[in-house]
């Protein structure tokens, strides 16, 4: 896998601008929100969800074989924009603390709810397993 920044694109802060593979199983991970193992919602501001649900991802990764390093390619959807930026410095730590400064390609995508009602985030990925 080979992170591409251009440098005649804006330097990337928590993302790469394009992800090439080469070889390796294709792993598609469903969206996962802060739910707890019994399928509850852990309630909490964004970036305890947001935590969660990363760590969620990550578990279905690590099942299928994965690592953090693998992730190609990380959606965000978010149902308050405003507030995801207002937290970007704490989400960028959580990124960190769970996956490294391996960044995939990424986006965040505004959305006005989510299939859990009171989740506030949801991240879906596509990971190159080796």
């Amino acid at each position: 896998m080979h992170r591409v920044n251009p440098a005649e694109l804006a330097p990337p802060t928590g993302f790469s601008h394009a992800v090439t593979v080469t070889g390796g199983r294709l792993a598609f991970l469903a969206g996962q929100t802060a739910l707890d193992r019994a399928g509850r919602l852990v309630p909490g501001p964004l970036p305890e969800q947001f935590e969660r649900a990363l760590g969620n991802l990550l578990v279905a990764l690590a099942e299928a074989g994965g690592r953090p390093e693998h992730l190609a390619r990380v959606t965000v959807y978010a149902t308050d924009v405003a507030d995801y930026r207002t937290h970007a410095a704490e989400l960028g730590r959580i990124w960190r603390k769970l996956v490294g400064r391996a960044y995939p390609a990424m986006a965040v995508v505004g959305v006005v709810r989510l299939w859990d009602e009171e989740a506030r985030v949801e991240l879906d990925g596509i990971a190159v397993l080796p």
